[in-house]
Formats: C-alpha cells, sequence, structure tokens
C-alpha cells in the first residue's frame, strides 16, 4: 500500500448517514464486509457479498475511491488505479459499530452463506 493524502475523489468532510448497506437493507439483502464512498460518504457492500454494491456505486456515479467501513481498518481503494493505499482521516462514523455483525444483518444472512459465496 502506498500513502497518499492529495488523490481526487475525496472528501473527508462528507459524513455518512447510517451505517448499513442502504442498497441492500432496500432488497432485504445481506452483506460481508462494508466499504464507504470517500467522496460523497455512501455506504456499500464489498465485492465479497452477493450484490457487489460498493462497485455499483463506483460504476453509477463515477465516484473513484472506496475506504474499508470495517473496525480496526483504514485503507482506502482506487478503482481506477485498482490498488490500495493509506489517505486521510474521514469523517466519523469511520466504521460500522463493533456491535452490528459482519456478515451482516445477523437476521438476514443465510446458514450457508460461506457455500454460497463459495468461500473455504
Amino acid at each position: 500500500m502506498t500513502d497518499n493524502d492529495g488523490r481526487d475523489g475525496i472528501d473527508p468532510s462528507v459524513a455518512p448517514v447510517g451505517t448499513v448497506c442502504p442498497d441492500c437493507e432496500a432488497i432485504s439483502g445481506w452483506w460481508v464486509h462494508l466499504r464507504r464512498c470517500a467522496l460523497c460518504a455512501h455506504i456499500g457492500c464489498c465485492d465479497t457479498s452477493p450484490s457487489k454494491h460498493a462497485t455499483a456505486h463506483f460504476t453509477e456515479t463515477g465516484h473513484p475511491i472506496m475506504q474499508s467501513f470495517e473496525p480496526g481498518e483504514n485503507w482506502f481503494w482506487s478503482y481506477p488505479e485498482q490498488k490500495t493505499f493509506f489517505g486521510p482521516r474521514l469523517a466519523e462514523p469511520t466504521s460500522r459499530p463493533e456491535s452490528q455483525p459482519s456478515p451482516g444483518p445477523a437476521d438476514r444472512v443465510p446458514e450457508n452463506w460461506r457455500d454460497i459465496l463459495g468461500i473455504a
């Protein structure tokens, strides 16, 4: 990973309006991990998740950078460059709450979720 605080596509002042993937919520879906758009703070599910809403957000908006929205993780992902890097601290909250499970939401994650996703 590289350090880069001056990338286009990052607005550290914008705060997320929630701590779940609203696109999954709209379809009663579930996610494995969450990602946060570094420009508009939209929360989306990762590419391991069934619906891949973070990548869909990039495709729909062109917002080029996501940050992990998992507790203890502060890496960013650049879609155009296809690489991770470290950047500035974003507005709170910077992750889902520790009490919020991953995968989640707990009541919608199938018991065989690893089999569904092909994860050993």
